[in-house]
């Protein structure tokens, strides 16, 4: 794959894998073998967080178990911890420019939430973002995935979803 193109794996963490995203795992793992770069985002929910505060969450603290990648990464893998829905900072910005990355393949969990915010974000950053489909899923199931991807193909166009339904 042309090195002006990276894989960002999205929060495929233990605490968001369940019976409905459970099926991407096998996929994210493979899927790292056709990038030169590949990212990975750990979802920490800080204790002064708004989750926390503001809707009653206080799963993925920092010290759980939950927080750990839930795939093999391969060993040049770059982690990014993060404590927001998006996954795309300054830190991984500057990463990108660096790389001359242009174009940022996505997958992960949760396709409602994690993916959809850093898909707008890098299309916002003037970063291609494409959506793998088949390699995300939403922890809360498969009608919420499918209505991110339809809000995706709003946002972003349909040239930027990869779904090979």
């Amino acid at each position: 794959m042309p090195g002006n193109r990276a894989l960002l794996i999205v929060d495929v963490q233990a605490g968001f894998v369940n019976d409905k995203t459970r099926h991407i795992v096998p996929s994210v793992e493979a899927l790292q073998s056709r990038y030169d770069h590949v990212y990975a985002t750990r979802f920490i929910n800080a204790e002064d967080s708004p989750y926390r505060k503001w809707i009653n969450w206080h799963r993925l603290g920092a010290g759980s178990p939950e927080i750990e990648l839930a795939f093999a990464a391969r060993p040049d893998t770059v982690v990014l911890d993060k404590h927001t829905y998006s996954s795309v900072d300054e830190q991984l910005l500057a990463e990108l420019r660096r790389r001359d990355i242009d174009e940022v393949h996505i997958c992960g969990i949760d396709t409602d939430v994690c993916v959809t915010q850093s898909a707008v974000d890098l299309f916002e950053a003037g970063v291609r973002p494409v959506v793998l489909a088949a390699a995300c899923a939403s922890h809360a199931g498969p009608e919420f995935h499918e209505y991110a991807l339809r809000i995706l193909r709003r946002l972003i166009g349909e040239a930027q979803i990869d779904d090979p339904q």
